[in-house]
């Protein structure tokens, strides 16, 4: 592979990818493309307009270097703290983009429920297809041929046609080891009128600083059922970069859920292409920056085709002098008449020193269309805090409640009751640590 001078760069930047024990032809050569086309391409710079009001020297490429692989006292300790569902089909456990545990026991025979490398080898024509296929249109286009450049861990879930999986997948990757680099991707298709729902985690165990360079590529077959969600719990000092791609085709169902819990600078691009008619793609997020942490979100919601429903939603709760930034786009394409969109970011302010940015956009080029966009920011209201504290609760547990109340309508519009009890606990210990 290329290798670049290593007088001007440092960290991943001077650090040839190491190529997968045996990986197919086209893919080595996609992968050397990329590590050439990452080495070429500029660092987003202030006056992007992709990257407005952030800054994407947070993400600190020259220091951090590709995760090493994991000692078995690393392993076991992750395992030790993979606390995941009860109710799943099945399970994967990575450290350091290798993979130590996965059972598939409970998927139904005709699933390909695989690692990303084992299905290189067992299922190059559908990765040929669908394997980062979508354009990099939210500026990340320089990290993502990072991504492609290093990718060697991940799930590849195949469902075919008229196949329902009614228990989630369920997928940890874990971070461990200072300034340690994951590149994890998820692969989901399913066939006509098929069902399925994945979670992913993103942690830390050990370690100062961690990067997770993340993708997911999400393909609704016709009349099928996706539900994905991406958990992202690293340390405080980490940094998180994770972009998402759905393609929802003829009255297929998409829904995609963005959790931002962790790490010191967390920006996620989500880009929603609704290619036949009748597709629906729902689009949830929450986050809850504390101290000095920077939330990054950016969206895109592409209507390609007549009679087709998006709806965005995004919830921030910001504490101390934390900063969220939304930019969220809307595009009506010529012929997609009867549209149905919504765009909608609410940020609560709980500190006079947290500062939220939100840019909705519209773009719209066919008619007979509803499309609408919102954003909106503020403290709570003194009403709310005197109601409850009239009542003899404490101001910090005031604020608690209403906060948990304010996040809750995206968590319950996501489904899967179990996971729900999950991310609520694991919000409500960050709420304390807010408090």
């Amino acid at each position: 592979m290329p290798t670049a001078p290593s007088d001007t760069l440092t960290g991943l930047l001077a650090i040839s990818p190491t190529a997968l024990t045996v990986a197919p032809n086209w893919f080595t050569t996609r992968s050397n493309a990329a590590w050439t086309e990452f080495q070429t391409l500029p660092l987003p710079g202030l006056k992007d307009e992709n990257w407005r009001y952030s800054n994407a020297k947070k993400i600190e490429l020259a220091d951090h270097a590709p995760a090493k692989a994991p000692t078995a006292e690393q392993s076991k300790a992750a395992l030790s703290a993979t606390e995941g569902l009860k109710e799943r089909a099945a399970r994967f456990v990575f450290v350091n983009d290798t993979l130590i545990e996965s059972d598939t026991s409970s998927i139904p025979a005709g699933v390909v429920c695989v690692s990303f490398a084992e299905a290189l080898n067992t299922h190059a024509d559908v990765l040929q297809q669908h394997f980062m296929k979508a354009d990099q249109a939210l500026g990340s286009g320089k990290f993502a041929a990072l991504h492609l450049a290093h990718v060697k861990a991940g799930t590849v879930i195949i469902v075919p046609k008229n196949v329902v999986i009614e228990k989630p997948v369920e997928i940890f990757h874990w971070v461990v080891g200072d300034h340690a680099a994951i590149f994890p991707h998820t692969l989901v298709v399913t066939g006509d009128n098929s069902q399925v729902s994945v979670v992913d985690h993103y942690r830390s165990l050990v370690g100062e600083g961690g990067l997770s360079l993340a993708i997911a590529d999400l393909v609704g077959g016709s009349g099928s059922k996706i539900t994905y969600a991406a958990c992202q719990e690293l340390a405080d000092d980490a940094q998180a970069l994770h972009l998402s791609s759905i393609t929802a085709g003829r009255d297929a169902s998409v829904k995609s859920f963005q959790v931002q819990l962790g790490a010191s600078f967390s920006r996620s691009e989500s880009v929603s292409d609704l290619v036949g008619q009748g597709a629906r793609s729902d689009m949830l997020s929450v986050s809850l920056p504390i101290g000095d942490q920077i939330v990054d979100q950016r969206t895109l919601q592409r209507h390609k085709a007549p009679h087709a429903t998006s709806d965005l939603l995004y919830k921030n709760a910001l504490y101390g002098q934390s900063r969220s930034i939304f930019s969220g786009l809307i595009i009506v394409d010529e012929g997609a008449h009867y549209t149905d969109a919504y765009q909608t970011c609410r940020n609560l302010l709980n500190s006079n020193e947290a500062e939220a940015t939100s840019l909705p956009g519209l773009e719209i080029n066919a008619d007979q269309v509803k499309c609408s966009h919102g954003a909106t920011s503020g403290p709570i209201s003194d009403e709310e805090l005197f109601y409850l504290k009239a009542r003899g609760i404490s101001d910090s547990e005031s604020r608690k409640l209403i906060i948990e109340g304010f996040l809750a309508g995206v968590v319950e519009r996501f489904g899967n009751s179990e996971l729900l009890d999950s991310l609520v606990a694991r919000i409500n210990e960050k709420l304390e640590r807010a408090v």
